[in-house]
C-alpha cells in the first residue's frame, strides 16, 4: 500500500495554501456551472469542504489522496487532506473532486474538532448523484452532511467516500 500511495504525485507534493485555494476555486466553479441550484445550496451551508483533484488508483490494493480547504462564509478557514485505502478486485485510476456540505452547525463543529474525521464513522455522509445539467432540490435534502463526488465530465455515479479519513493540515 505504501508503494501505491508513494507513487501518487499529489501525495508526494504538499501544495501551498495559495495553490489549494486556486484549485478549490476552480472546483467550485465547475460544480456551480454543472449543477443547477448548486450556488443556492452552497449559500445555505454552514461550511463547505472542497477537495479537488483527489487521485485514486489501485491494483488489488487501492488508495486515494487529495488536499483541500474548509470554507465558511466563502473564506478558507482550514486545510484538510483525504486519504483512504481499499482492498479487493480493482485496477485503474482516476481523479475526482469531493465536496462535503455541512448543513448544520453541530455537524460542522464535530468535524472541526475531530483530529481524524472518518466518513461513515464520525458522521453519516449522504452522497448525492446528479448528472450534468440536473438540479439540486434543496427542499428534499435535510441531512446534516451532504457529499458530492464529480470529475471533469460531471458527477460520478456509484462513487463512495465511506471510510475515507479527513485530517487537518498545518498551512
Amino acid at each position: 500500500m505504501a508503494l501505491i500511495i508513494g507513487s501518487l504525485p499529489v501525495a508526494s507534493y504538499a501544495a501551498t495554501a495559495g495553490e489549494i485555494d486556486a484549485s478549490v476555486n476552480a472546483s467550485l466553479e465547475r460544480f456551480v456551472s454543472q449543477v443547477k441550484g448548486a450556488q443556492e445550496f452552497l449559500d445555505a451551508a454552514k461550511g463547505v469542504l472542497i477537495i479537488p483533484k483527489v487521485i485514486q488508483g489501485g491494483l488489488v490494493v487501492g488508495a486515494e489522496y487529495g488536499e483541500g480547504a474548509l470554507r465558511i462564509d466563502g473564506k478558507s478557514v482550514a486545510y484538510y487532506n483525504i486519504a483512504s485505502a481499499s482492498f479487493g478486485a480493482q485496477i485503474g485510476g482516476e481523479t475526482k473532486d469531493i465536496i462535503l456540505v455541512f448543513m448544520d452547525k453541530t455537524a460542522l463543529k464535530k468535524f472541526r474538532n475531530s483530529k481524524n474525521w472518518k466518513a461513515g464513522v464520525d458522521a453519516k455522509v449522504t452522497l448525492i448523484n446528479i448528472g450534468v445539467d440536473e438540479s439540486i432540490n434543496t427542499m428534499k435534502i435535510k441531512q446534516p452532511v451532504v457529499g458530492f463526488v464529480f470529475g471533469q465530465k460531471g458527477l460520478m455515479v456509484g462513487a463512495t467516500i465511506e471510510g475515507s479519513k479527513f485530517t487537518k493540515m498545518k498551512k
